[in-house]
């Protein structure tokens, strides 16, 4: 071989090598490449790909610069060759940075191997306005000083400007009271909905900010804006109160241009603005809905030329910048478009679209006619039991959608400041005849990533995902919300705390929950208490705190920290965590019981009928609750305090946690392990919890699986009892049981809304009853996610993803399967902070195949169930040839691996 060719040989060998190891998926503050941030000294996290097996981060080096050339002029940081493993939330440690500033990173690693990969692609960050005083531009009202009255029209507003030399760079920062539509040059500005988002206002008003460059132009410019009511100012809680954070609207839009030459300009809000209410929204409201007279358009409002002299001058007013973040959240977004499965008339002759999925958003709608024909959507989830149009569990919402054409061809609308939950639409006033081209829906809510899926061989159970996953759609929007469609739509904390962990699995809530939970402790009560909802616009009509979901406080930071290795939020929580703790105990004083301290008990558990059903009703003790969870967010603070290396802290919630737990079993536990109260979530919370003596746990178990057998295989649980259920048992050996209620298909279980048409989880077990009639009117949601809590336990216990050390820096693989082949086959995923988990197994003529993704940078230790280790092959070899760590644990076997794929086969014990 000539020489050239074995050197180039050798060369394409090595390039080949090295592109084995790569750095991918670079994210600062859980975003991709995100603009606005005000994060000081911002966290950098990125995932290694790489088809060798255990593969490990030795070592990793990451630099910054001001332009995308890393050129030595223009590098502010780097970090050097850092001999660590970690590749998640790594703090920035250059210069300090800039407002406005956009900085490019890199990364590239090491492994144990001493591999070098090669430098990642550049992703970048960019700085928003860190200070109050760079706030260049002033509030502005864009109404007239009476326009304080209920449900008013949305306002305009308008400026033209003159840019005289070639831009090089544009960003607008824009926010406002009320919620606003910008526009450039007749252009809507960004993609974001409903912005600027919900926030306690008062303490933390999140600005947003795009890049612009390509509307503003050199020459005249017109920039705009439409602001409408919001949750700011529009009805909002269910007592139907109106103007709760304030009653007028107002606006603050600064926009930095930068020229090629090096200067810059700024064109912000002022009293040079002008601003008109004659705009086509007449009415623009979350409960109720929008109504749109298209006659009324402003043509070319927000484009050059217009002639606006018949519009008022904005007023300023005085607010203040100290409150204003870059937007920490989400954004909310349109992320899919369904069309109509049917559209029919119902019995009653009401013309209706079925959309085949319960949803959140709106109708895309389009319609030709004369000016001034009026065209009416309604909203609802559900038909009665006859076919017909069904909205009293609206209760005071309106849902209501009023088009009024222009007349000028074909028209297409959606609306601006409002959203609806529904499956069907009644359609009213229609000209002509309705086709589904003219009806889209628009799903919206918060754009978070998915990364989890979860399948298995039961077609039920995979609806019931579906439905899991379109429930967090639909009240994931901002906030999470309790349900999407009547006059409600609040972050109920309850809600919330119990169903973060499934959230986890299906979607990247990193950024989504870190925003809430600082609205959590901004809105935390001086004694410490938490409030029902968040933010609290309920403190005028129902101020207080209730176990299970003041423990929100606690329950979701820990539960991220040990979803993504965030400790930097338990820090920033961590006051208001301690403070929640402190605010129990100033209650339960040396008695180590809640008293009193539980409103809402084990919310909407199964109840039957007295006179129908001979079985109990399934009562827990309201202070048993309350004391349950005192003593479980105790033991969570000592456990942060641990974390975050607060010796005294944790020791000192260490000893009042094994107080409460002392009493706890005085007062509520027989020497037989049976418990006050003697329900199924009394035996759950004490086991959950770990509030009971070794010696009685099997015992305590028991009542729980008799009580569970004797109501022939179902449950009787609430809100607090329901997702730690199927835990308890799995946890103490009765995984069987868990498949017996996730697998029943009659009332009251997860599949039965399921078997009744379901497309989303219910608020209540009985929703339809079984005859299609309904429960209460006055709650009753059919898009409620909490009972959809169970997904953690299929993505767990099913398939047997868990979480090892936070973040999944080390993983558990421990699928538990039903004995009697109830289920064939099941398998997840998670993209978790370090690349994509997978398991899955199949059993086929009592033999099972375990198939397992572990990502690099990561170890795991598998068990698999039923097996032998000298009867299991792994990717066709004998295990014990392939993996010396294989030890047997009863009937498991159990294994230590890194990285790679495998496929473990063995037949079933």
């Amino acid at each position: 071989m000539k020489p050239f060719i074995y050197l180039f040989l050798i060369f394409i060998a090595g390039t080949l090598a090295a592109q084995t190891l790569q750095v991918k998926d670079l994210s600062c503050e859980h975003k991709v490449n995100p603009i606005g941030i005000d994060v000081r000294q911002p966290r950098l996290s990125w995932k290694l790909n790489s088809d060798t097996r255990n593969t490990i981060q030795d070592s990793y080096e990451i630099r910054v610069a001001t332009k995308q050339d890393f050129s030595v002029q223009s590098l502010v940081w780097s970090s050097g060759k850092v001999k660590s493993s970690e590749s998640i939330l790594q703090i920035y440690k250059g210069k300090a940075t800039e407002s406005g500033k956009r900085y490019y990173w890199q990364v590239r690693v090491w492994d144990t191997n001493d591999k070098e990969s090669a430098w990642s692609e550049a992703a970048f960050w960019e700085m928003g306005i860190l200070l109050p005083t760079e706030w260049k531009a002033k509030w502005i009202a864009p109404g007239m000083p009476g326009d304080t009255l209920k449900a008013s029209s949305a306002s305009l507003a308008r400026k033209e400007f003159t840019i005289n030399k070639p831009i090089a760079s544009a960003r607008v920062y824009v926010t406002a009271y009320g919620m606003y539509e910008l526009y450039l040059n007749g252009q809507r500005v960004g993609q974001d909905l409903l912005t600027p988002g919900w926030t306690s206002y008062n303490s933390r008003l999140q600005y947003q900010v795009y890049d612009v460059t390509e509307q503003v132009r050199q020459g005249k410019n017109a920039v705009g804006a439409m602001i409408g009511d919001g949750w700011y100012r529009g009805t909002i809680g269910f007592d139907n109160s109106w103007n709760f954070y304030g009653n007028q609207l107002a606006l603050l839009c600064q926009l930095h241009v930068r020229y090629q030459d090096g200067s810059q300009a700024i064109v912000g809000t002022d009293e040079t603005w002008k601003a008109t209410q004659d705009s086509p929204v007449r009415s623009s409201e979350i409960y109720n809905g929008e109504v749109y007279d298209a006659r009324m358009e402003k043509k070319g409002w927000n484009v050059v030329g217009f002639n606006d002299k018949s519009w008022h001058k904005v007023r300023l007013v005085t607010h203040t910048f100290s409150n204003l973040i870059g937007s920490a959240g989400v954004p909310v977004r349109k992320i899919q478009e369904i069309k109509p499965k049917n559209i029919f008339r119902t019995p009653e002759g009401t013309l209706v679209a079925d959309m085949g999925q319960n949803m959140v958003g709106w109708i895309r709608l389009k319609v030709s006619g004369s000016a001034g024909t009026k065209v009416v959507l309604r909203h609802s989830e559900i038909l009665d039991k006859k076919g017909n149009f069904y909205t009293a569990n609206l209760r005071q919402a309106k849902q209501r959608i009023e088009y009024i054409l222009k007349g000028e061809g074909e028209e297409t609308f959606e609306p601006h400041f409002t959203f609806q939950g529904f499956r069907f639409v009644a359609i009213e006033g229609f000209p002509g005849d309705i086709k589904p081209e003219n009806l889209t829906g628009i799903v919206i809510h918060s754009d978070m990533k998915p990364i989890g899926t979860f399948e298995c061989s039961n077609a039920l159970v995979n609806q019931l995902q579906h439905n899991i996953q379109w429930g967090q759609k639909g009240n994931f929007v901002d906030v999470p919300t309790d349900c999407p469609q009547r006059d409600e739509r609040l972050g109920w904390t309850g809600d919330a705390q119990v169903f973060c962990r499934t959230a986890g699995f299906n979607m990247d809530v990193a950024a989504f929950f870190t925003k809430w939970m600082r609205d959590v402790a901004a809105d935390q009560y001086s004694d410490g208490g938490v409030p029902f909802v968040i933010p609290d616009v309920l403190k005028k009509v129902m101020k207080g705190t209730s176990a299970g979901w003041g423990d929100v406080a606690l329950i979701t930071p820990y539960t991220l920290y040990q979803i993504y290795g965030d400790k930097q939020m338990l820090e920033i929580q961590y006051p208001s965590m301690k403070a929640y703790v402190e605010y129990i105990h100033s209650k339960a004083g040396k008695s180590n019981i809640w008293r009193g301290g539980s409103v809402f008990g084990d919310w909407l558990f199964y109840r039957p009928g007295i006179n129908s059903h001979p079985e109990p009703d399934g009562y827990t003790n309201n202070d048993y609750i309350a004391t349950a969870f005192y003593a479980y967010s105790t033991h969570l603070l000592k456990e942060t305090a641990h974390i975050l290396g607060k010796q005294e802290d944790e020791s000192q919630y260490a000893k009042l946690f094994e107080q409460i737990r002392e009493t706890f079993i005085k007062e509520y536990v027989t020497p037989a392990g049976r418990i006050a109260s003697d329900s199924q979530t009394a035996y759950v919370l004490a086991l959950m919890f770990n509030l009971l003596p070794a010696d009685l746990k099997p015992m305590a178990t028991q009542h729980l699986v008799d009580d569970i057998k004797s109501r022939r295989n179902h449950l009787s649980t609430g809100f607090l009892g329901t997702p730690y259920l199927c835990h308890v048992l799995s946890d103490n050996g009765h995984t069987e049981v868990g498949y017996d209620l996730l697998l029943q298909e009659f009332y009251p279980s997860w599949l039965y809304p399921v078997k009744m048409g379901a497309t989303t989880i219910w608020e209540r077990w009985d929703g339809m009853k079984p005859d299609s009639t309904f429960q209460d009117e006055g709650m009753n949601s059919f898009n409620h996610y909490a009972y959809g809590a169970i997904g953690d336990w299929m993505y767990r216990v099913v398939a047997g993803i868990e979480v090892g050390k936070p973040g999944y820096k080390h993983i558990l693989i421990q699928p538990q399967l039903p004995s009697d082949g109830r289920l064939t086959y099941a398998k997840a995923s998670v993209n978790s902070p370090y690349g994509e988990i997978m398991s899955g197994w199949e059993q086929k003529n009592g033999q099972l195949k375990v198939t397992i993704t572990i990502p690099a940078n990561t170890t795991a230790t598998i068990r698999l169930p039923r097996s032998n280790a000298s009867d299991i092959k792994e990717n066709g070899q004998a295990l014990t040839a392939a993996n010396k760590s294989a030890k047997m644990d009863k009937d498991t076997t159990v294994i230590e691996v890194g990285s790679g794929q495998y496929v473990f086969e063995y037949p079933l014990k």
